[in-house]
């Protein structure tokens, strides 16, 4: 739980608090990605349970349920609860005109991330990704705003990520820079993460690469390939306008993924910034949720 003056300074367009002005705290809701969701893609094998229940399950089915019942909680007490699942309809169409002097367009657009660091959930690594002492990196999250007046937890204390840098080593689009880092101050915390490419991340997380993506068609291949060697800010002659379009266009197996469970297809695994985050925090003894035996059991593929 976090109270609503930890978002001071805050862009107004991801300012929860134009959404309710009234709210006095928002409540945070994790759901953990099994890790053995990450299996099938370590293996090269079973590359569909990660996109459909690693994330279409939890954004669109169960976090929405449990967003529900908590809110059917705080309003059967007198108190409004605004439900704020994990996915946007501004992303496929753009931001609307503002209704009135001083609000910012709709929709107002919650930085989940640092949403999840206010409400004491967790630090967010060089990977830009929050980790959480439960299971690293590997979960998803909700939020409820209310103007229940609840008591906050503390921030995170941190500790979990070490600059270890393997999210930057592992990455297979190149999109984490080793060198530039973003920082912003949260509730008087400072926070600082990799400066992240997201052109080359949203592509590269959707199709794969051609070394770590068994479906994928030469000619997109060849865009990816141009795409990952592109320095920042340029736009290879090779790589459509609508890149998202094209891909859900010529690459069959994401188009299905869309067609099958609304959702990307995910065909990178989150290779760097979950995977090999998970690894080094379970070799430390940082996370809660222990296992029989480690996460990576053989050499790792490539094609």
């Amino acid at each position: 739980i976090g109270s609503m003056d930890r978002f001071e300074g805050a862009p107004p367009q991801c300012d929860p608090r134009f959404i309710f002005p009234e709210a006095q705290s928002i409540v945070g809701l994790g759901f953990r990605i099994h890790r053995g969701l990450l299996r099938g893609i370590e293996e090269g094998t079973y590359f569909a349970g990660y996109p459909a229940m690693g994330y279409a399950s939890i954004n669109d089915v169960y976090a929405p349920l449990v967003l529900r019942e908590v809110g059917n909680f705080i309003e059967d007490h007198g108190y409004e609860a605004v439900l704020y699942q994990n996915t946007s309809v501004r992303l496929g169409c753009g931001m609307g005109r503002a209704v009135g002097p001083g609000k910012p367009r709709p929709d107002v657009f919650l930085h989940f991330r640092i949403a999840a660091v206010i409400c004491g959930m967790g630090e967010i690594g060089y990977s830009k990704l929050v980790l959480t002492p439960e299971f690293g990196p590997r979960q998803r999250f909700a939020f409820i705003l209310t103007d229940a007046p609840l008591e906050p937890d503390p921030l995170f204390k941190g500790g979990l990520c070490d600059r270890c840098m393997l999210c930057v080593k592992e990455c297979p689009a190149g999109a984490i820079s080793g060198t530039e880092t973003v920082k912003v101050t949260v509730a008087g915390k400072e926070l600082e993460w990799g400066k992240l490419d997201e052109r080359k991340c949203a592509a590269v997380y959707q199709a794969g690469t051609p070394e770590y993506s068994p479906f994928m068609p030469e000619e997109v291949a060849l865009v990816i390939r141009d795409l990952v060697a592109a320095g920042e800010g340029e736009t290879p002659a090779s790589c459509p306008a609508d890149l998202w379009g094209y891909l859900r266009e010529h690459f069959p197996y994401i188009r299905r993924a869309w067609e099958s469970y609304h959702h990307p297809a995910a065909l990178c695994g989150a290779r760097g910034c979950i995977r090999a985050c998970m690894i080094h925090l379970e070799r430390q003894g940082k996370v809660k949720n222990v296992f029989q035996g480690p996460f990576r059991k053989r050499r790792p593929w490539r094609l």
